[in-house]
């Protein structure tokens, strides 16, 4: 694909000069990101994959579920129990660069091929590049992709060059598919341009893809914020749920800031600043969004919920009286006994509301309760609906 723009004219300039990969990132890969396997024979002696050293193992179903380090390597093992002799597979591995003012995220495809009581055999290939600038704009360099009579989506062609290419339509359906690709293991040593730096980010991905994340930290101060006031778990809970979503709670994370407070479990705050939400609550004050016990008032607001859920599916059912009567009046009055049973058919939803309740249902139970108490500790709303 030709450049189309002023932008990737620079980045089709800049990656002319781009370092080949190293053998030292490339022997990190061999040792950190390839899964090796154990292979067991039935007489339960193991055969390192990776050194091609053996031993006699433990209890096959030990082995076999929490695998096993090799004695030799020291390599963590996937045991298979099989006579097969070859085996084979490819890892994805991520190198985090820096060229010419641009942050450079490099994939590299591992492949190693190895028969039992021989050393593996190894193949590389640099797949892809993703270029970001300062600004979070970005482009892709890619080698071409086996694409027809197969469901796979990285076949790649290992004879074709790395070359700019196009991201919304590789494929009919324009899912872009260079943002499907394996982050694999990530190379420790990384290499960072000063924006990046600025925003406070060290090495850890918080288990987002890189140009995901790198993009978020140069584009939003939200997220630079969080990762100085040392709300990094907060930071990842949001952008597993969708970075968009911030905004939800912006406001209470500055009250939280504000008052020096650490969110220590992100889901169970975020969850907790829903349920606030819920109820109409003061979001902006420090009195409920930092609580010194958030799983105590999380819990509690949990109950209030379930409560207030309950008296609306309540109402709706009361909504159904004449239906229900209807359908039923049939049997109504119609009593089955053998002199110490009897069995009736309810012979209205609050009858069956009051069984509930003599029975300790749950929702029943709620509702006759706040007919009785004037729905006391309820949202307001719900309050003058049950008053």
């Amino acid at each position: 694909m030709k450049p189309k723009n002023k932008f990737q004219q620079q980045i089709v300039e800049a990656s002319k000069t781009l370092p080949s990969i190293t053998k030292e990132q490339i022997q990190w890969g061999y040792d950190n990101a390839i899964s090796y396997v154990g292979q067991r024979t039935k007489g339960g002696k193991i055969t390192c994959c990776k050194c091609a050293h053996s031993w006699q193992g433990m209890g096959e179903l030990i082995n076999t579920l929490l695998g096993c380090e090799c004695s030799n390597c020291k390599s963590k093992l996937i045991i298979k129990a099989s006579q097969k002799r070859s085996f084979n597979d490819s890892y994805y591995m991520t190198v985090i660069d820096a060229h010419k003012g641009y942050q450079v995220v490099r994939t590299i495809m591992l492949s190693y091929t190895t028969k039992v009581g021989k050393l593996p055999e190894y193949t590389y290939s640099e797949v892809m590049q993703r270029w970001i600038a300062p600004n979070g704009k970005h482009c892709t360099f890619a080698r071409l992709r086996q694409t027809m009579g197969t469901m796979y989506y990285d076949l790649w062609l290992f004879y074709t060059p790395l070359e700019l290419r196009s991201e919304n339509t590789n494929n009919k359906y324009y899912i872009n598919i260079y943002d499907r690709i394996s982050t694999g293991a990530v190379y420790l040593k990384q290499k960072l341009i000063p924006e990046l730096k600025r925003t406070g980010y060290k090495t850890a991905l918080y288990n987002q893809k890189p140009l995901d994340l790198y993009r978020i930290l140069l584009t939003d101060s939200k997220a630079e914020t969080l990762i100085k006031t040392k709300q990094t778990k907060l930071l990842k809970r949001i952008l597993d749920m969708g970075w968009k979503n911030i905004d939800n709670y912006w406001q209470s994370i500055k009250i939280c800031i504000r008052n020096g407070y650490t969110i220590k479990d992100a889901t169970l705050w975020c969850d907790y600043i829903d349920l606030l939400r819920f109820f109409g609550k003061d979001l902006h004050n420090a009195k409920y969004v930092c609580p010194a016990n958030l799983k105590a008032e999380h819990d509690r607001y949990v109950v209030k919920k379930a409560k207030a859920d309950a008296l609306l599916e309540i109402e709706k059912q009361l909504e159904r009286e004449d239906s229900y009567r209807e359908a039923k009046a049939k049997f109504f009055g119609l009593i089955i006994s053998n002199g110490l049973i009897n069995i009736r058919v309810l012979e209205s939803v609050e009858e069956i509301i009051a069984e509930g309740k003599t029975l300790k249902h749950y929702a029943q139970y709620m509702v006759m309760r706040s007919h009785l108490d004037n729905t006391q500790n309820i949202n307001p709303i719900y309050s003058k609906r049950y008053a």
